[in-house]
């Protein structure tokens, strides 16, 4: 009787002892799906972030996206936006505006997507009458319905310029400066004339 008992014992030993070993076994397996699982739902979490990230976008695309766009930019969520030109120039898009009737600019760059992203905005506050140069040779002018200023002549390096514009009318003139061989342009002389002819001082 005593070395039945005994045998009982050593067969239950025995298959606790196994079961451990199964479970000892089968323990680095369960690690491994583990972690494949938590890999799979990060990744499925980082691809559902971008694409919603992706579709909530806005682009300046056109002129009713690029009101979206302004309207979404911190500090000009409730201004009133009115877009007075847009002008695009190799994969990049420009866009003058008035905000509250102050002049400003706003600039986009073209993604390989073919969609136009914000990168630069810019407002003039108090001024019926703005120039702005977002590029090293163009000027952006954008006026209000304020501006007096039919005529602008300004010396640059030395060279003489004249730019006419439209007085008491919301606008955008592009001025492109001429070439030169210096590291930057001097500006002097500006001259500003109302629409008949005097000089506004």
């Amino acid at each position: 009787m005593v070395w039945e008992m005994i045998a009982v014992d050593l067969k239950e030993i025995k298959k606790h002892a196994d079961a451990l070993d199964d479970s000892k076994k089968r323990e680095p397996l369960k690690k491994a799906k583990r972690l494949l699982i938590i890999g799979a739902f990060l990744l499925l979490l980082g691809f559902f972030a971008f694409y919603f990230n992706d579709t909530q976008q806005l682009y300046g695309n056109d002129e009713e996206s690029i009101l979206k766009v302004i309207h979404s930019i911190e500090g000009y969520e409730n201004n009133s936006i009115e877009i007075v030109a847009i002008k695009d120039m190799n994969d990049r898009r420009y866009a003058g505006f008035l905000s509250n009737n102050n002049p400003g600019y706003i600039q986009f760059q073209k993604n390989k997507d073919g969609n136009y992203r914000w990168q630069h905005i810019e407002v003039n506050v108090n001024e019926a009458f703005s120039a702005f140069a977002p590029e090293p040779r163009l000027f952006m002018i954008v006026t209000n319905e304020e501006n007096k200023i039919a005529k602008m002549q300004v010396s640059v390096n030395g060279q003489e310029i004249e730019q006419e514009f439209t007085p008491y009318k919301a606008s955008v003139t592009w001025m492109f400066l001429p070439k030169t061989e210096k590291s930057h342009y001097t500006f002097q002389n500006y001259k500003y004339y109302d629409k008949d002819g005097e000089l506004i001082n």
